[in-house]
């Protein structure tokens, strides 16, 4: 359940109210879903409930489903993500250099670097794949 929301929760018609959601995924991506949630000043609660919002419009309009038929529509796919990550890149770059000199050798900012490293190498990737 999303903390501060027991008026809505009180508010809902019965047999519709939140119940708690555990999810299980990988350490790596767990650590990096915080951290995007944390640089942009976030709770990962709001941003989940933003996904399920997105998730349940999309369901309820039944939106097609991006055509990817030809290269072009996919090399542009492809693009949109790696524009995305390179937001996300340098919103962590920002991050990392707000972080004081003296907290520079802190799990903080190793974790912080860390995440930089892994979205270079996905960006690398995607952008060789992109150009093939």
């Amino acid at each position: 359940m999303i903390e501060g929301n027991a008026a809505m929760l009180e508010n809902q018609p019965e047999g519709k109210r939140y119940k708690q959601l555990k999810i299980s995924v990988d350490p790596f991506t767990a650590a990096s879903f915080k951290e995007a949630c944390a640089t942009a000043n976030t709770s990962m609660a709001a941003k989940l409930a933003e996904f399920m919002v997105e998730f349940t419009n999309a369901v309820a309009v039944r939106k097609p489903l991006p055509d990817y038929s030809t290269k072009r529509q996919r090399r542009a796919a492809v693009s949109k993500i790696i524009k995305q990550l390179e937001q996300i890149r340098d919103c962590e770059q920002g991050y990392c250099d707000r972080i004081p000199e003296n907290l520079q050798n802190s799990v903080v900012y190793e974790k912080a670097e860390e995440f930089l490293t892994y979205l270079e190498t996905a960006i690398d990737a995607l952008v060789s794949i992109e150009s093939i």
